[in-house]
């Protein structure tokens, strides 16, 4: 396989999982031993290229987050919620600076650890369908910031390849009674800073091993989850409002367990 058509498929398949509570970086990761990518740079891209799907959720909300922009100096609901979304971000940030080189370096590799947590995630999702509090809030934008701390901890099992970001945070918001859409919106809008992060993040310590025919793959994967993530986020809204998180979780059980058959099967490692 030619590897403009890798930068693809990891693009796809970035743009289609990054928001909802699958787990992208699980997924990006499985598919590329799949493809048998072993060069250490396809680490950087998986991370590189998330922030293409997130600047999807920038233009999808464009005039919204504008209009918070420019009311920050006279609006007290939209200086609440950009703190709100800081004090959100600031768990992962202290954390994924810490642990950043033991994460690439084991959790990245270990399969059956991403398989496991694919699971483990999906059940736990589950039972948030059928025991999670009562909703009291239905506002993304009023989340008060004792939440969105809560949340932001959440957020920090993500870490760990196969939790999902958007799975561990939009479970803290439903633990701490957000309704399902408000839940999802909040984990769209704390996914800006949080990506934006992790790719500025990686590019300083790792992109002086990126020569320019690579930085062309990260380009082509980063438009093609742009793309994809544009028709993804409103299509998952849908599908939450009608069926919740189930076929999420039920996904998340069975992707995990077809890679450990796999694992176990000598067909991926």
């Amino acid at each position: 396989m030619t590897d403009w058509l890798a930068a693809i498929i990891l693009g796809l398949v970035e743009g289609l999982t990054e928001f909802i509570p699958v787990s992208s970086t699980g997924h990006l990761l499985l598919t590329q031993h799949l493809l048998g990518l072993t060069d250490g740079r396809w680490s950087s891209f998986v991370v590189l290229i998330q922030l293409g799907a997130i600047l999807a959720v920038v233009a999808l909300y464009f005039q919204r987050l504008w209009g918070v922009l420019i009311r920050l100096p006279t609006d007290p609901t939209a200086r609440h919620f950009a703190i709100s979304i800081a004090v959100a971000f600031l768990p992962s940030l202290l954390a994924g600076a810490f642990l950043y080189d033991f994460i690439k370096q084991y959790l990245f590799e270990s399969l059956v650890t991403i398989c496991v947590s694919l699971i483990v995630g999906g059940f736990l999702l589950l039972a948030l369908e059928r025991w999670a509090p009562k909703p009291t809030s239905d506002d993304a934008m009023t989340v008060s910031w004792k939440k969105s701390l809560l949340i932001g901890l959440f957020q920090c099992l993500s870490l760990v390849p196969g939790v999902s970001r958007s799975g561990a945070t939009i479970s803290g918001g439903l633990v701490l009674g957000l309704q399902k859409p408000a839940a999802a919106e909040f984990s769209f809008f704390l996914a800006i800073p949080t990506m934006v992060g992790a790719f500025t993040y990686d590019l300083i310590k790792d992109g002086a091993g990126i020569d320019p025919d690579f930085a062309w793959l990260i380009a082509i994967g980063f438009v093609t989850s742009f793309v994809s993530g544009l028709i993804v986020i409103r299509w998952m809204l849908n599908v939450v409002a009608k069926h919740g998180f189930t076929p999420f979780a039920w996904w998340r059980i069975a992707a995990g367990s077809a890679g450990l058959a796999m694992i176990w099967g000598g067909l991926l490692g």
